[in-house]
């Protein structure tokens, strides 16, 4: 079982109310827009083991890091995450190609800065959007997500949500 921590579009920004709400987990995704540069990325990731994407405000340094996608698998789940990444019927078109070549159990994106956990029935596959961490945007509320994943099952997902 994994205890997956889930942020995006921090823009720079790694509050003490989310390293709080993140502390029990055993790693942290990143769905982009670190901003910070790679500062950031490394501090998140001495606070626990991280893995993220580079988002389309992240300099070229953490982009040696942190690619543009990934896909790797989780306790039996196909993940692919991206930073663009939209909603059924409305696929960014990089991440529609992927998802059509990969086909991931899940797709995890960021970059609307709206918290979004959706299912494509078309694909079989869930959509989740964890909102911005980051006080940088037009959303009224900072968010975040936990959740585990156990033999091929995403449960108990939580949601943090601290104004912004």
């Amino acid at each position: 079982m994994s205890y997956i921590g889930l942020i995006s579009d921090t823009h720079g920004v790694f509050s003490p109310e989310f390293r709080t709400f993140l502390e029990p987990v055993d790693q942290i995704w990143h769905a982009g827009d670190f901003g910070g540069g790679l500062a950031l990325a490394e501090e998140m990731a001495a606070f626990k083991p991280l893995m993220g994407v580079a988002g389309n405000c992240d300099n070229h340094e953490l982009r040696f890091i942190h690619p543009m996608h990934r896909f790797f698998e989780c306790e039996g789940l196909k993940i692919l995450m991206i930073h663009i990444g939209g909603y059924p019927g409305r696929y960014d078109v990089r991440a529609r190609k992927l998802i059509d070549e990969l086909h991931p159990d899940v797709l995890v994106c960021g970059h609307s800065h709206i918290l979004k956990v959706v299912r494509d029935p078309k694909r079989d596959m869930l959509v989740i959007n964890p909102g911005a961490a980051g006080i940088q945007g037009f959303h009224l509320v900072r968010t975040a997500l936990r959740f585990r994943i156990d033999a091929g099952r995403i449960h108990d997902m939580e949601v943090f949500e601290l104004d912004r």
